[in-house]
C-alpha cells in the first residue's frame, strides 16, 4: 500500500453563524475560493494533477445542495478534470473525506486529493433540509436516532455527569481557546478579507473571553423542551435502569454554531513539486460506530480502535484531538480514556471555537499538526463523533 502524505491542511477562521457573523455576506463558494486560491498560490504540484476534491458537508440543502465538491472547484477555476465528490457522515464528514481521500491514494487510484469540508450554518442552518428523521418521534424512535444533543444529555444521566462538572469542562474550553488565540497558535488560518463586502476575518470569532463559572451557571438547560416532547420518555423506555433523564447541557456547553472550511491536501509524494516537504503522514485511520442512542460516543470508540490496531497506548501518543460534541460526551471520553489533560485539546475545543458541522474533522486535522510542530511533538489522533453513533479518527505522524 502507497503512503499517503500530508502536504498541508487549512482553514477559514471559524465565524458566528448569524447575520452579524464575519463570514455570513459569503456563500460556500466564495468562502471556499479563498483555500482554493491559496493552494494554487502555493504551487505545491500543477493543479491538472489533482484527481479529485472530497468535502464534508451536513446540510446539503439550497447553496450547499448540487455536490458542492464539484461545483465549488469549477467556481474556483481549478481544471475541469478534477471529480468532486460530497460527503456526510454527519459531525465526521470531513474526517470522513480526508479518510476517503487517504484510501484512494494509498490504493493508488489517487496521487493528489483536496479533502476538507464547508458549513455556512448563517446561511444554510442546521435541520433546514427537514430530515423526517429529526421530525418524525415514531420514526426517530424506530431507527434509534435522535438530535445530538438529547443524546448528549442521555451521556450525562448514564455515567452521572453534573451540571457543574459540564459548565467546568466549558470553561476550561473557552481558555483554551483564548489563550491559544492570544497566542498565535492557529497558524494555518487563512485570512478571509472582501473590501466590496466589508468583510475582514482574520481570527475565529465564537470565543467567549468573559464566560465565567458563575455565569454559565445561570443559563437555562437547551434540550429539556424536545424531553417533555416525547424524547425523555423514548429514552427512558430503553435504558429502563435510568430514573430520569438529566437535562445538564444550555448554549454554554454545547458547541457553538458556526461558518467555515476547511482543506486537507493529500498526496503520494512526500516532497512536492516546488520542493515543499509534507507537513505529517497518514499512519492509520479507523471508522466506527457505536450505540446510536448515544448519539455522540463515536469519537471514543474510534480513538480506541485506532490505539489497538496500532498496538499503542494512550501513553505513547503526543497529542490528541477529540471532538468536543458537547460537555458530557467530552468528560466521558476523557474518563474512559484516561488521557492527560495536558495532551487533549490543548487549544480548546468546539465549545469555544466553534462547530460548522461538515469542516471540523479538517480543521481539527490542521490544529493538531500546527500544535505537533510547535511543540516538536511527533505523533496525533484527531477523533470525531457524529450522529447516529458514528465515529472517525486518523493517526498521523509530523514529518
Amino acid at each position: 500500500m502507497h503512503p499517503v502524505y500530508i502536504v498541508d491542511s487549512i482553514r477559514t477562521p471559524r465565524a458566528r453563524a448569524n447575520q452579524k457573523g464575519g463570514l455570513s455576506k459569503l456563500s460556500p463558494y466564495e468562502l471556499l475560493d479563498f483555500l482554493y486560491k491559496d493552494v494554487e498560490s502555493k504551487n505545491f504540484f500543477n493543479l491538472n494533477s489533482i484527481d479529485e476534491v472530497i468535502l464534508g458537508c451536513v446540510t446539503q440543502f439550497g447553496e450547499q445542495a448540487g455536490n458542492i465538491a464539484k461545483a465549488s472547484s469549477l467556481f474556483s477555476g481549478y481544471p475541469d478534470s478534477i471529480s468532486g465528490l460530497t460527503v456526510n457522515r454527519f459531525c465526521s464528514s470531513s474526517l470522513d473525506a480526508i479518510n476517503l481521500g487517504h484510501l484512494k491514494i494509498q490504493s493508488q487510484q489517487a496521487n493528489h486529493i483536496i479533502a476538507g469540508g464547508v458549513e455556512m450554518m448563517s446561511r444554510v442552518p442546521m435541520l433546514s433540509d427537514e430530515a423526517a428523521i429529526w421530525n418524525n418521534i415514531e420514526l426517530a424512535h424506530q431507527a434509534k436516532i435522535f438530535l445530538m444533543g438529547s443524546g448528549a444529555d442521555l451521556i450525562a444521566s448514564l455515567f452521572d455527569i453534573s451540571r457543574d462538572e459540564v459548565d467546568k469542562q466549558a470553561l476550561k474550553s473557552q481558555q483554551n481557546a483564548l489563550n491559544a488565540q492570544k497566542n498565535n497558535h492557529f497558524k494555518s488560518i487563512i485570512p478571509v478579507i472582501n473590501s466590496t463586502k466589508l468583510i475582514h476575518c482574520i481570527e475565529d470569532e465564537c470565543i467567549r473571553s468573559d464566560a465565567t463559572i458563575e455565569s454559565l451557571a445561570l443559563l437555562d438547560p437547551s434540550f429539556k423542551k424536545l424531553g417533555e416532547q416525547g424524547v425523555d420518555q423514548a429514552q427512558l423506555n430503553l435504558f429502563p435502569d435510568l430514573k430520569e433523564i438529566s437535562h445538564v447541557h444550555t448554549a454554554g456547553n454545547s458547541p457553538a454554531m458556526a461558518d467555515a472550511a476547511s482543506m486537507t491536501i493529500l498526496s503520494n509524494k512526500k516532497i512536492q513539486e516546488n520542493g515543499q516537504k509534507a507537513r505529517a503522514k497518514i499512519i492509520s485511520v479507523a471508522t466506527v460506530n457505536d450505540d446510536p442512542l448515544l448519539v455522540l460516543s463515536g469519537c471514543m470508540l474510534a480513538t480506541q480502535k485506532i490505539l489497538s490496531q496500532n498496538n499503542l497506548q494512550v501513553t505513547d501518543v503526543d497529542l490528541f484531538e477529540i471532538h468536543e460534541a458537547f460537555a458530557s460526551t467530552m468528560i466521558h471520553c476523557q474518563q474512559e480514556l484516561n488521557i492527560d489533560e495536558n495532551k487533549l485539546n490543548v487549544n480548546g475545543g468546539c465549545i469555544a471555537l466553534g462547530h460548522p458541522m461538515g469542516a471540523t474533522g479538517s480543521i481539527m486535522m490542521s490544529t493538531l499538526i500546527d500544535e505537533l510542530e510547535r511543540q516538536d511533538l511527533s505523533t496525533g489522533i484527531v477523533a470525531t463523533s457524529g450522529a447516529a453513533g458514528a465515529g472517525t479518527a486518523i493517526l498521523v505522524e509530523r514529518l
